[in-house]
């Protein structure tokens, strides 16, 4: 089996990497060249984007947004340029459904398939390869991406045709984010307070406001550590393309609406490089007070 890989960063990287692992032979591209040499190392081959589409019957793309998405694919010296009819492209990239929509519509008119596959799981369920791939598209192609999907990911399922995948990934980075926030929110109240947040923590994650959430980013909050699994910058982008795409439907999502400001006060002072745990910095900001570990 041949896969090309396209996007070699926090997640795409370790992704390339389980699939050497597992025997998959690989032609990697990035414009970071040290990512490059890194998969190269161990065991990849480099290619173009071009030589790509010529010698791989299954392409993915796994980079930032859906116009670099469109480029890779469509641009003078792309991957379609070069592309095998009944070959099968599917885009790991966190994009808006209409983006999909758009990659699929073009390579169906070539004889290509096209899957969005956007994950969750961050750079941990890459590395371990426990990722939740959620799809859109034509279920043969879906079905031909399972043995890609049972290396990558804990679980794959098919919600519908095109865009589909994009717009459940849309509703997770909601769910995800807000409650990041809201926790958030409700850490610095303790704080604030007189609380110890660890024992906050503790007393309250056997109950029902535990959650995989609370879990993963308080630990990290308390720690003062906000090296990124999931960087504020992808999900500023993911946040805002759920604003966009909601008002193109007329749903309102006043919730999410909100978030996307407090991102954007995030951004101008400076942490879109942070893990989105980083999201407490703005409430500690509005009430002068730092959720970490008390003081010894």
């Amino acid at each position: 089996m041949k896969v090309g890989f396209i996007g070699l960063g926090i997640m795409g990287k370790p992704m390339t990497k389980n699939l050497l692992k597992a025997g998959v032979e690989v032609i990697a591209t990035d414009l970071n060249k040290d990512a490059v040499d890194e998969v190269v190392a161990a065991g990849a081959k480099r290619g173009t984007y071009a030589e790509i589409g010529a010698e791989c019957p299954i392409i993915i793309t796994m980079v930032p947004n859906g116009a670099i998405v469109q480029s890779i694919l469509f641009d003078k010296d792309g991957v379609a340029s070069t592309i095998k009819k009944g070959s099968l492209v599917c885009d790991m990239s966190s994009v808006t459904p209409v983006e999909s929509q758009t990659c699929y519509k073009k390579l169906k008119e070539l004889g290509v398939g096209f899957v969005d596959a956007p994950v969750s799981g961050g750079e941990t369920g890459a590395i371990s390869g426990k990722l939740a791939i959620m799809c859109g598209g034509d279920e043969k192609d879906f079905e031909a991406m399972q043995p890609i999907f049972k290396i990558l990911g804990a679980s794959a399922i098919l919600i519908g045709p095109s865009g589909s995948g994009s717009t459940a990934k849309l509703a997770n980075q909601m769910i995800v984010n807000n409650t990041i926030a809201v926790v958030s929110e409700a850490f610095v109240f303790a704080t604030k307070a007189g609380a110890d947040p660890r024992k906050v923590y503790e007393a309250i994650r056997g109950g029902l406001a535990g959650s995989a959430v609370l879990d993963a980013k308080i630990p990290m909050i308390l720690e003062r550590n906000f090296k990124p699994g999931g960087p504020l910058r992808i999900n500023h982008k993911d946040i805002k393309n759920c604003v966009a795409t909601a008002h193109a439907i007329d749903v309102p999502i006043p919730y999410t609406a909100q978030l996307y400001e407090i991102l954007q006060s995030l951004k101008v002072h400076g942490h879109m490089g942070d893990d989105h745990g980083g999201i407490v910095q703005y409430f500690e900001q509005l009430a002068d007070v730092i959720v970490e570990e008390p003081k010894k």
